[in-house]
């Protein structure tokens, strides 16, 4: 059984304290961009984002945001911080499963490198790259982990966003995947701030 070296569980410790900090902020602005907290929505959105901004205001008084009945303005805190954590723990789900050459294209069945899903990314023309492919195979692979109903993964970050999440996704060491105990660090280390600021 191996499990994390102290150093590699510094390594992962601080990957996922910034992960959250990114994700977080990439999610509020990913939510802005369809006024998801605002009463009204932006006169541009077309008929599929103004489904999307119902569907997503709906799901944040699910998670206990509230809307405030007077200003009809919506808080979405609690969204916030569900959209952050599905699509950055999407992307890591996946290159654990990719370590592990476990990572299926779901419509053929077969195992799938980070590259190839690179390659199936650009081939579709899809606008996707190699890490948001990857996540929607890891998505579809683990339906009791990542309900595909959920509204925030329809979301797409900005590329600014998205570039710093692969950034750090990438500076892990393989030996971060190969370690029995890593994905318990990872749920722990999610908590961890939000944990000492409720201290």
């Amino acid at each position: 059984m191996r499990t994390l070296s102290p150093t590699a569980r510094r390594q992962l410790e601080r990957a996922i304290a910034d992960a959250r900090d990114v994700a977080e902020e990439a999610a509020r602005a990913a939510l802005q961009t369809l006024a998801v907290g605002d009463r009204d929505p932006y006169e541009h959105l077309n008929d599929s984002q103004r489904h999307l901004r119902r569907r997503l205001r709906a799901h944040a008084r699910y998670l206990g945001d509230r809307r405030d009945p007077n200003t009809g303005e919506q808080a979405i805190g609690r969204l916030v911080q569900e959209c952050a954590y599905e699509h950055w723990h999407g992307m890591l789900f996946a290159r654990f499963l990719a370590e592990s050459n476990l990572l299926i294209e779901p419509d053929l069945n077969v195992p799938v490198s980070l590259e190839d899903c690179e390659e199936l990314a650009k081939e579709a023309g899809s606008g996707l790259d190699k890490w948001m492919q990857a996540a929607r195979f890891a998505h579809r692979m683990l339906p009791q982990v990542f309900r595909p109903d959920l509204p925030v993964l329809e979301l797409c970050f900005a590329r600014e966003h998205r570039l710093r999440l692969e950034a750090l996704l990438e500076e892990l060491s393989a030996e971060v995947f190969a370690a029995t105990d890593a994905l318990g660090w990872v749920y722990q280390f999610w908590q961890a701030r939000r944990k000492d600021e409720v201290n």
